[in-house]
């Protein structure tokens, strides 16, 4: 690590540091509140400043980056807080870490804002505060350490802490088992992580990121150890990331309070795809990890995108949408597009946090709804006729960022998504009447068509992630494209005669979740099954007698 110790003094690594421990002492708060030495309005008053000053601190790191991008862009800062013989505690620090941090210290600031009302009166808010201010200290240091063993044991506490959080009330039995479903996963995860970690260690001889994939970069060929490494990190994500058919927990972990659930899916669930863009280079070594990613997260993205049509109940709806969301940023990655892997994980993230902690209001949403005219049923024609525009559009959004465009496999791909995501927009043109929506709407598919594109350059140029390896083959690219206008198609037809044979054919089936979760849910408690807790226990014993003279309770 001898190139890399001179770019930044050890006291920079501290001032990264700050946040996380800054939580983790907040943490504190609740146990204080336990033993009654502190007042639980205190201990929110507390959190609060916490979470503020890690707010600042990381505004402050995002624009010190923003003003030094050149020298970041050519040399990312590492520094190193303590060495013990080959063995450094480091801190690395890029735009991509600076908008990690900022993202994730923003987050927690408005859950803790949230949290203080929402949990207010709530007997189990010390041990909320607790296990929520260790969640947050642990997924801050996670974003800013060049260290794998480091980012290996801030990935478990992570894991650990929200645990915590969605077994808050022991004696609901749904949200122990999703829990105790979540833990298996975890554990699976965990452990595929730590054979790539040792993996890559044994290898390079470094447990630093930037000097694994320093070597990695220099040794032609490529060993089989680090193959293999590559696909047990693809394989971790997955996990992490609640790829089909390990994606059960999330779905039914909504027992759990609104902010954890904001936190799970706007936070936590994402780090699987923000640990392959940091490890971009390790990845692309194999096309077995890329072509998984591809695969597996494109399958993920269809099923659990027409499995969240059958759901009326608001929070699993977008739980099945974070399922479809992350399969989607994993194809991405699989795909080499880590710039707007990137870009999928921040939008992601700001866009669920909003919904879960907005989803009270879809009451009221849903009234106003339904006194609004219902709109004119949208035609197979019309539909079709939208997707050829969309396509159009797509096609002039990158043209107006390359001139000179070149119709390779991954530009073709791109095309297809974002024309086939504007479509729908296009598509409300035949339904309305309004002249102004008329022209409003083809300009929001463009608008949105050059914003996707121009993203792309600029992120390649504030902070480029350097490839190692083959570009994905053609046949991994087919793939996802054809399977996006396969799900195009069925959600065409299906929107047009919602009462026909293929909807009323399909429509059990996606209920159903094709019954994966099922088949995982038994296999695993065969080994491992769930716990129940004391509290569970001691209930059902109290209404055995009544159950026994035939009441109900």
């Amino acid at each position: 690590m001898a190139h890399f110790q001179c770019l930044w003094p050890s006291h920079h690594a501290i001032l990264l540091c700050v946040p996380s421990v800054l939580y983790f002492l907040g943490g504190f708060a609740g146990q204080l509140v336990s033993i009654q030495k502190l007042s639980i309005r205190k201990a929110w008053r507390l959190t609060r400043i916490v979470s503020s000053l890690s707010l600042l601190l990381s505004f402050a790191c995002c624009s010190d980056a923003l003003l030094h991008t050149p020298a970041l862009v050519r040399r990312p800062r590492i520094s190193s807080l303590l060495t013990i013989g080959s063995f450094h505690l480091s801190f690395r620090f890029d735009v991509v870490e600076a908008l990690m941090l900022l993202l994730v210290t923003f987050l927690g600031w408005v859950i803790v804002s949230y949290s203080r009302a929402y949990m207010s009166g709530d007997p189990k808010e010390p041990r909320y505060i607790g296990n929520l201010m260790r969640t947050l200290a642990a997924v801050s240091l996670l974003v800013v350490t060049n260290n794998l063993v480091l980012f290996l044991l801030a990935w478990v506490l992570t894991s650990l802490s929200l645990h915590g959080l969605l077994t808050l009330y022991p004696h609901r039995q749904a949200a122990v088992i999703a829990a105790h479903k979540k833990f298996l996963a975890s554990r699976l995860g965990d452990f595929t992580l730590l054979c790539g970690v040792m993996l890559l260690g044994s290898q390079t001889g470094s447990f630093e990121m930037d000097e694994v994939m320093h070597r990695i970069s220099g040794s032609h060929p490529i060993s089989a150890s680090i193959h293999v490494a590559a696909l047990l990190l693809a394989i971790s994500a997955m996990i992490k990331c609640a790829q089909l058919p390990l994606h059960g927990w999330l779905i039914q972990v909504m027992e759990a309070p609104t902010p954890v659930s904001a936190l799970l899916h706007a936070g936590v669930v994402n780090l699987g795809g923000f640990m392959l863009i940091r490890l971009a280079p390790v990845i692309n070594t194999t096309q077995m990890a890329q072509g998984l990613l591809v695969v597996i997260g494109c399958l993920t993205a269809i099923i659990s995108s027409l499995v969240m049509t059958t759901r009326i109940s608001i929070k699993v709806h977008l739980a099945w949408s974070t399922c479809a969301q992350m399969g989607f940023m994993l194809m991405e990655c699989g795909l080499g597009l880590y710039g707007l892997a990137f870009l999928h994980l921040l939008a992601h993230s700001l866009y669920k946090a909003h919904a879960f902690l907005g989803s009270g209001g879809t009451v009221n949403q849903a009234k106003l709804k339904r006194m609004m005219p219902p709109r004119p049923a949208i035609g197979v024609n019309a539909l079709i006729g939208s997707a050829l525009s969309g396509l159009f559009v797509a096609i002039l959004g990158a043209l107006l960022w390359q001139p000179h465009l070149r119709m390779n496999a991954v530009m073709i791909f791109c095309i297809t998504v974002v024309g086939l995501a504007t479509a729908g927009i296009l598509a409300a043109i035949s339904s309305t009447c309004s002249i102004e929506a008329s022209l409003l709407l083809p300009i929001s598919a463009l608008g949105i068509s050059v914003l996707y594109f121009g993203y792309d350059r600029l992120f390649q140029r504030l902070a480029p992630l350097a490839t190692i390896g083959p570009a994905p083959q053609h046949a991994i690219l087919i793939f996802p494209v054809a399977c996006f206008a396969l799900l195009y198609t069925l959600h065409a037809i299906i929107r047009a005669n919602p009462l026909g044979q293929i909807a009323t054919t399909l429509y059990p089936w996606f209920y159903a979740g094709l019954y994966l979760d099922e088949l995982f849910t038994r296999a695993t408690f065969r080994i491992w099954p769930a716990k129940q807790s004391s509290e569970i226990t001691r209930r059902r014993d109290a209404a055995q007698p009544f159950e026994a003279r035939g009441v109900r309770l």
